[in-house]
């Protein structure tokens, strides 16, 4: 039987229902409904069982999710149960805040590395960490286990980038350089980029009459 795969879109919804549950966990509430978790999350109840169950029956009819249980079983799916290392290229002003929030970071997803290319940047010290220079990025990649490589470098510089961290051997790569990176298929890429999300809020800022004569396209 051929395994089935699991939709992008559910991967993204889970960690949304990590977060409001480790707010649950933190104000000491024991159990909570897909009713209750929609509410909060603006999402149709029937679609979080859905996205659940493709990974077990962790619910009870007329009781629903025991909170605790839930958190420890959607981190074991986002395998968040084990330490997960991250190196990060590029030590701006962006990749120096990404660095900062390691501190708010609850789980075993670190930052464990940052690199950056230009000398003047090389040996300065964001939130414990030594900024690396680029040609140390394959031996700490190894070195540290990293398996998630962060790019926060200027667009003409993210592909040379990418490059490396294919070549050092990381499985994943978020993106925040605005421009489309190729990579082998093996690894997976993200994008996290501020001006298309940007340009693509402004098609919605129309007058609200617009609204009603709307047609929706697919």
């Amino acid at each position: 039987m051929k395994p089935f795969k699991i939709s992008e879109a559910v991967v993204r919804r889970l960690p949304l229902y990590l977060q409001v549950l480790n707010d649950l966990n933190m104000r000491d509430v024991q159990t909570v409904s897909s009713q209750e978790l929609g509410n909060k999350l603006d999402l149709n109840p029937a679609q979080i069982r859905k996205d659940l169950a493709y990974f077990g029956d962790f619910g009870r009819k007329g009781i629903g999710y025991d909170v605790s249980y839930l958190i420890e079983k959607i981190r074991q799916i986002l395998k968040l149960d084990q330490p997960l290392n991250v190196g990060l290229v590029g030590a701006g002003n962006l990749g120096r805040a990404l660095c900062n929030y390691n501190t708010y970071l609850k789980d075993n997803m670190k930052i464990t590395a940052v690199f950056d290319a230009h000398p003047s940047m090389v040996g300065a010290s964001i939130n414990g960490l030594t900024v690396l220079p680029m040609s140390e990025l394959n031996d700490t990649v190894a070195a540290r286990n990293i398996r998630i490589g962060i790019i926060t470098v200027p667009a003409i510089e993210a592909q040379n980038v990418a490059d490396h961290f294919v070549v050092a051997g990381v499985a994943g790569i978020l993106n925040f350089a605005p421009t489309i990176l190729r990579v082998p298929d093996h690894v997976r890429i993200h994008y996290a980029d501020f001006t298309t999300e940007l340009l693509s809020l402004a098609y919605y800022l129309e007058k609200e009459g617009d609204d009603e004569d709307e047609t929706v396209v697919d």
